[in-house]
């Protein structure tokens, strides 16, 4: 399945005013500019111009790949919001725009919406201006290849190596978030405890069996427990549905006085035929797989297991829901290796490969924030300082 990457901007100069929108298509594998749209509105406002600039992005998506994956990046919150759910259309003139975009892919889960700032936005923003420039002139606007779209198509391509497929969140060095903002949805990512076949580092997913804690694992559960009873910051937990987590969750959980609630999101990556098995021995059955998974997060294990890119989005959205349901809370995720390490690549805005070089201990905890303008702080990671 193709993976796109939709960048839109709409303006309107004066709000409303002469308006203008540019939305540009990339291949989210190679970075390369696909499709370019652009147009002059006449007199709009500002909303209006960005959700015609979204409407005409996944339509040249849609003409490119209807059956593609398309993750769109654009500077407007309220847009992302809206489209993603969390926020109610309440404006008139944005209720028919909002619909228009969600009939582009009728499946809802191909399309995901990352919020990002305007200085990373700046290939659509130029075809706007463009387009407004086209309009003032009493021209319509049309693709140019002007140094200054060369350079353009060089940015996007360089954003595009660092984008991952579901929706990730940017963190620029030493930023911290403007008070107006609010308290962040905090996630605390507790691995669950060692199972018979974490020791022997065994693929152990959620397509095969279904391991209970070892007698060390429960150990650890009601250390880390313990840990977090005195911390006392936690104010609910959502667990994965696998037995090792909803037993690692059980245990906390009857420390801290709370309820656990379910959810299938945060379940392990399915490995397929090589549950159970270790790495060297998948080397050794299945080495072209096993080549194929390590060269790209788009391979699946053999047997028709999950790759690493079906999960990234599988956790971008469980990240969003779970971000829209617990705003301004402190939240315990107890999860797999996948899951937490993906949720940190996300948003570190890390490349895909980075998966490979993070080690993540039993019952270990990490931590990341997450903002009301979609920005991530990494707070903690594989924190094991509870089980000594």
């Amino acid at each position: 399945m193709r993976e796109f990457i939709v960048e839109a901007d709409g303006g309107s100069r004066g709000n409303p005013g002469p308006a203008g929108y540019g939305s540009v298509v990339i291949d989210a594998a190679t970075g390369e500019t696909l499709a370019e749209a652009a147009e002059y509105i006449g007199v709009a406002t500002n909303n209006v111009a960005e959700y015609r600039g979204l409407v005409a992005g996944l339509r040249a998506a849609r003409e490119l790949d209807p059956t593609a994956t398309v993750h769109v990046r654009m500077d407007s919150k309220l847009v992302v919001e809206q489209m993603s759910g969390r926020w109610k259309i309440k404006h008139p003139d944005m209720k028919p725009l909002a619909a228009e975009a969600a009939r582009v892919f009728p499946d809802a889960a191909q399309v995901t919406y990352e919020w990002i700032p305007r200085a990373k936005n700046q290939h659509a923003d130029r075809l706007a201006n463009e387009a407004m420039d086209a309009g003032k002139r009493g021209e319509q606007w049309s693709p140019s290849t002007s140094t200054a779209e060369l350079d353009a198509r060089s940015t996007s391509a360089s954003k595009a190596a660092d984008a991952d497929t579901g929706a990730a969140t940017k963190v620029a060095a030493g930023w911290s978030a403007p008070a107006d903002l609010g308290p962040p949805a905090t996630f605390v990512l507790l691995r669950h405890g060692e199972t018979l076949l974490t020791p022997q580092k065994r693929f152990s997913g959620s397509g095969g069996t279904d391991p209970s804690l070892s007698d060390v694992g429960r150990d650890q559960a009601e250390r880390v427990a313990e840990s977090l009873a005195r911390r006392g910051t936690i104010q609910a937990i959502v667990a994965s549905p696998l037995t090792r987590t909803r037993q690692t969750a059980a245990a906390v959980a009857e420390r801290l006085g709370l309820d656990v609630t379910i959810d299938d999101g945060l379940r392990e990556t399915d490995f397929g035929a090589w549950e159970g098995l270790t790495f060297g021995e998948v080397r050794e059955r299945y080495p072209d797989d096993m080549n194929a998974w390590l060269a790209s997060p788009k391979a699946e294990p053999t047997g028709g297991g999950e790759s690493f890119a079906a999960t990234a989005r599988r956790m971008a959205v469980t990240r969003d829901r779970l971000i829209a349901a617990h705003a301004g809370r402190t939240v315990l995720l107890v999860t797999h290796v996948t899951p937490i390490k993906t949720l940190i690549r996300l948003a570190l805005g890390a490349p895909p490969e980075s998966l490979f070089r993070m080690e993540l201990s039993a019952a270990s905890l990490s931590a990341v924030a997450y903002y009301a303008d979609g920005n991530a702080s990494v707070r903690l990671f594989n924190d094991t300082s509870h089980l000594r």
